[in-house]
């Protein structure tokens, strides 16, 4: 996790002292943020805009492994996750606040280590740290992270909002995050069995990354604004894009019709699932953890996004009473379904 220097125990710092080490780098560098760290609370102001929040919740052992996850990298994820949120709602993201729960078995440098990705993140999106707290946790690392974004009121895309006829789009490509961490797991056990045999991690550097240092996407929210587009609605895909699109659906009451062979797949994330025994599409369909942005669009917009490199035309959404379907390559229809992480078999 960090060298074989002496290490500090946090016993030595106390909390306020720890609070006071790990943020007395932090320089406030939005209009917005008022006063961040070193009052009971932080003063944003947003003035006539609508303030977007959203927090995420990341625990040891359930969201994430540090037998290879990076500190640094599990702090740069931490933000990233958060950020996404703001940006599926078409938003601008500006602060964040951090809180932890740590055991006594972490150094200070470990949450060094964790702070210098946190504030890589912040640093490289143009996001203020601007509060959080700390405290002592017998269940392993506990990462609360809340983001604070604004958006005009006429910018802002729900997940309500998808109108009949609207394309269903995505940025990026699926599925390659769970595959990622398919490799992951497996180098895991590998080691366990074996500590002398080195991780074989060669050739996979993107979808390994994909897994522990996601990027969340402001450049397609950007983009929006370049191309003069407003989405009706939008979501991250954090679950699954069946997961996603269904609570679009859902939420707009609406149906829709999803073509397998317009689902983006990146070509290492295909073979490798197939090395896996695993279905590509299912890794995309239910995978999670891409954070790309689903969204809709109305069909007069279609000439605005057909080349966009970044973005896939992969459905269209239809009157309630169709149904939410996928048609597959072999040209027949299937219900979505929103299997999750659990929906993973291997092949005969």
């Amino acid at each position: 996790m960090f060298d074989n220097k002496e290490k500090t125990n946090l016993n030595e710092m106390g909390e306020f002292g720890l609070i006071q080490h790990l943020t007395q780098t932090i320089q406030l560098t939005n209009e917005s943020s008022v006063k961040g760290i070193g009052d009971d609370a932080a003063v944003l102001d947003f003035k006539d805009k609508k303030t977007l929040i959203s927090t995420d919740l990341l625990l040891e052992n359930v969201h994430f492994d540090l037998r290879y996850v990076p500190l640094k990298h599990l702090g740069y994820k931490a933000i990233q996750v958060n950020l996404s949120d703001i940006y599926a709602m078409n938003g601008i993201a500006s602060q964040v606040t951090i809180s932890i729960g740590v055991s006594s078995k972490f150094p200070l440098e470990a949450l060094e280590e964790l702070y210098a990705g946190a504030l890589i993140a912040c640093e490289k999106y143009k996001v203020d740290l601007v509060g959080g707290d700390t405290s002592t946790s017998t269940q392993g690392l506990v990462i609360s992270v809340t983001s604070i974004g604004y958006a005009e009121a006429d910018e802002i895309a729900y997940r309500s909002g998808a109108k009949e006829g609207d394309l269903l789009c995505v940025s990026g490509d699926l599925g390659g995050a769970y595959v990622g961490l398919q490799i992951l797991e497996r180098e895991k056990q590998i080691y366990l069995e074996n500590p002398e045999i080195q991780p074989d991690l060669e050739g996979k550097d993107y979808i390994i990354e994909r897994q522990l240092k996601p990027e969340a996407r402001k450049d397609v929210v950007e983009l929006f604004r370049h191309l003069h587009v407003k989405p009706h609605a939008m979501i991250d895909v954090s679950d699954g894009l069946a997961s996603e699109i269904l609570h679009i659906c859902n939420a707009s009451n609406l149906g829709c019709k999803l073509y397998e062979d317009k689902i983006p797949i990146d070509p290492m994330t295909y073979e490798t699932a197939r090395e896996f025994g695993l279905d590509p599409t299912v890794c995309a369909l239910s995978g999670g953890e891409d954070y790309e942005l689903l969204f809709t669009v109305p069909q007069s917009d279609y000439d605005k996004v057909k080349n966009q490199l970044d973005i896939s035309i992969i459905g269209y959404m239809t009157e309630p009473a169709a149904g939410q379907k996928m048609i597959s390559k072999s040209g027949s229809e299937h219900d979505i379904v929103a299997q999750g992480w659990n929906a993973f078999t291997k092949k005969d």
